[in-house]
């Protein structure tokens, strides 16, 4: 694929496993593959590179344009400079500029049509947050840097697609804060995101109830017929084939996951949990409603092996290689 339009990693929590498996991502590329550069700093990479014993050259580039000419005897590099030194597994908010500099840099490029797509490393929001970040995680940022569209965390390996209708929330906050607006806005998006993203002509949605038992009738709690019955009826209106609410507890072994693309889910948790124990390495996370592609690992920064050498980079390449497949179909 030379000619096709490369992909850009971002950096990422510097003391994280990000550079490490951007590294190992490279290493494993096949003939065929799309092109990827990082958005990071190369002096960052190369030490890790050396403390690891892992033999990858790395060179800089100007611009995403010259990274397919690089991509086949070198890992590109656009240069993003770390403000301090970097220890593994100890974040510092002194880096929170060049890691935040990484993803608008992307998402610059994303919009002016540079790059068919971004992978982003994950972030360590704390001390993000530390420094000033404003925001719960990537993908509120990233909707906000596409101009406040309206967008819902996928997270998706070949066996499941999950959506939670509300993300980085506490417990409390999320069950307070459901409601059925929140509920049509990510059926509404998931459909179209399975349609134009995942090539599915008539997706099925799968809705899954808040409490046990689907509420048992309102003995275990009403927000099933008050908030989410509602959602599922106004999604069908719309032609939306949804159907729920069903009980989170059967709603994700094999046999009932054939019935449904995609599984809406009330909280963050009610989506991870199952996705992570069916493919814990494969699994990826995607933004849809984004005018661009945008995917990632579905794991967080691993500051406790950081610098060890352990970090599987399985979920970064299937990322990458989610990442190109809807880059296609948008492009199609």
């Amino acid at each position: 694929m030379s000619g096709a339009a490369p992909l850009a990693v971002t950096m990422g929590e510097p003391a994280g496993v990000g550079g490490e498996l951007s590294l190992k991502a490279w290493s494993t590329r096949r003939p065929g593959d799309r092109p990827f550069f990082v958005l990071d700093d190369a002096a960052r990479l190369a030490a890790i590179a050396a403390r690891l014993g892992l033999d990858i050259p790395l060179r800089e580039v100007d611009r995403p344009a010259d990274a397919a000419a690089v991509f086949a005897d070198a890992l590109p590099v656009l240069p993003i400079r770390l403000r301090a030194a970097v220890q593994a597994g100890r974040p510092d908010p002194g880096n929170a500029p060049a890691t935040l500099e990484s993803i608008e840099r992307a998402v610059e490029l994303a919009q002016r049509g540079e790059i068919a797509g971004l992978v982003t490393n994950p972030i360590q929001k704390k001390t993000l947050q530390d420094a000033g970040f404003a925001h719960p995680g990537h993908t509120e940022y990233l909707a906000e840097l596409a101009g406040g569209v309206d967008v819902a965390m996928m997270l998706a390996c070949p066996a499941l697609r999950v959506v939670p209708v509300t993300i980085h929330l506490s417990l409390a906050d999320a069950v307070r804060t459901l409601d059925t607006e929140g509920i049509v806005r990510a059926g509404r998006i998931t459909a179209g995101g399975l349609k134009s993203l995942f090539g599915i002509a008539r997706p099925r949605l799968a809705v899954a109830a808040l409490n046990p038992h689907a509420g048992e009738q309102g003995a275990m709690g009403d927000e099933e017929r008050r908030i989410i019955v509602p959602a599922i009826e106004i999604l069908r209106r719309e032609g939306i084939d949804a159907t729920g609410p069903a009980p989170a507890d059967t709603l994700f072994h094999a046999a009932a996951r054939t019935a449904y693309d995609a599984a809406i889910c009330m909280y963050h948790d009610q989506a991870l949990i199952p996705i992570k124990t069916v493919d814990f390495a494969g699994g990826v996370n995607v933004t849809l409603g984004l005018p661009f592609v945008r995917t990632s690992p579905d794991h967080g920064t691993a500051l406790d092996i950081a610098g060890t050498g352990r970090a599987d980079p399985t979920s970064l390449i299937a990322a990458l290689h989610v990442a190109d497949d809807m880059a296609r179909r948008r492009g199609a």
